[in-house]
This record gives C-alpha cells, structure tokens and sequence, in this order.
C-alpha cells in the first residue's frame, strides 16, 4: 500500500482534493497525543492502494505551533511515501516557501498546482515543465473545485511512490559553501550515532541543529552519546562565531 500525505497552506484547497481523491472512505479521529483533527482515507488507482492522510494547513513546519508540530512529526517520524503538497497557483511565490521546507526534508513530492483556472483568469504565466525541473518533482496543475487534474495527480502519486523505493530520495537544496560545510560536520557526527539511523532525514536533522531547533534537540538528546553531543555543539557555536 502506498502511504501518502496532503499538506499546505490554509485556504489553498487541500480539503476538497482530499474529499474528492477519497469520496466516502474516510475516517476522522485525532493525531497522537494532541486534539488536532486527523483525517484519513484510501482509494485505489491502477490497481495500487493509497492511504491518504490530511495533514493540518500550515504556512512552515518551525514547531512553534500544534499543527506545525503535528504535519512535522508525522512527515519526519512516519516518513509517507508520497507528501502531495498542495500549492495556489494564483499565490505561488508565497506558498512555495512551505515546498522548500518540504524539500529540506527530504520529502518524496508530488505538487498539485492548485486554482490553474484562477491562474488563467488573472493572465499569468507559469511555467509548468520548468518549474517540475527546478523542484526535482512533478507538477500537476488542478482546479479542486471541479475535479480538474486529479486523475493526473492519481498517477503522479502512483508514479513518485514507485520511484522513491527504486532510486531514494532526491538531492538537497544547496546553500552555498560555508552553511554546507557546517551541515556535512553535523551531518558525520549524526552518522556515527546508530540510534539515529534510519530514525530521521539526517541533512534535515543536521539543518534544523544548527537552526537552534529546541523540540529537534529535545528529541534526539537521549540518542546522542555526550562526546557526540558535545561536538555538534562546537561545530553550531564555531558556525554562529562565522556569521558573527
């Protein structure tokens, strides 16, 4: 079975793709531990079944809110096969900063390019091909509101989900010389760590050490041995030292 995610913003049409990629089956409880809503259904395409989970709106995955908590945890700690991240298209510069999160996460994407008919309405031009080429991702372009699109994004689904157990995951985003050097450091001492293995993205552990992330620290604390611990802490406080 194939496991998949809906995230995005708030207000982009997450909602209606779901109910209209799961129709009836569906269930409604909540996440682990946290009262947020947590809706989940399955469909069959090309003879694959694909559960498909609801991720809560949310504009970044810092942590510094429930639903920003529980998309974050579930992406990282359950590792879906599939996040279709759900984008207006009318609106794309800002929500194509939660799709470079999702790429530092190493997240195994499908973007639905939502509101295309508002897209047309409003005369702009996107570039379908070359923006799936800059985002290492599919890029299918729908109207939720009528059902346009979602056969497409059925099989970019089927499709990246068959890839990801082929080929792993897809490279990185680059930032620059100085702020990679510091990721690979924090990266090596993560690979030594055997209880971290396998448990998280680990360029995606070893950004968000060096962002300060304290719900990430509190996590892998018990998993670090304290000579590692210590060293990650030297290569942030000589990073911090750099930019100062």
């Amino acid at each position: 079975m194939i496991r998949a995610a809906l995230i995005g913003n708030p207000n982009v049409g997450k909602t209606e793709i779901f109910n209209r990629l799961t129709g009836l089956s569906q269930n409604v409880g909540n996440f682990p531990g946290v009262t947020v809503e947590k809706k989940a259904g399955r469909l069959v395409h090309k003879g694959q079944q694909i559960e498909l989970v609801d991720l809560p709106g949310t504009y970044s995955l810092t942590a510094h809110a429930v639903d920003e908590i529980v998309a974050r945890d579930y992406i990282v700690i359950e590792r879906p096969d599939v996040i279709v991240d759900i984008v207006d298209g009318s609106n794309l510069e800002r929500n194509l900063y939660l799709t470079m999160l999702l790429l530092e996460m190493d997240a195994n994407l499908v973007i639905a390019l939502n509101r295309w008919d508002m897209v047309a309405a409003r005369g702009m031009r996107i570039d379908v091909e070359k923006l799936s080429r800059l985002l290492g991702c599919p890029v299918v372009p729908t109207v939720a509101i009528a059902g346009e699109g979602l056969e497409e994004l059925k099989d970019s689904i089927v499709d990246v989900a068959g890839q990801k157990r082929a080929e792993g995951p897809r490279s990185a985003i680059n930032y620059g010389d100085d702020i990679e050097q510091l990721i690979n450091k924090v990266e090596g001492v993560i690979k030594e760590c055997t209880a971290l293995n396998g448990k998280y993205p680990k360029r995606w552990l070893a950004i968000k050490m060096l962002e300060g992330d304290e719900r990430v620290m509190e996590q892998t604390r018990a998993d670090l041995s304290s000579s590692q611990l210590v060293k990650i802490l030297r290569i942030i406080e000589a990073g911090e030292a750099a930019i100062k």
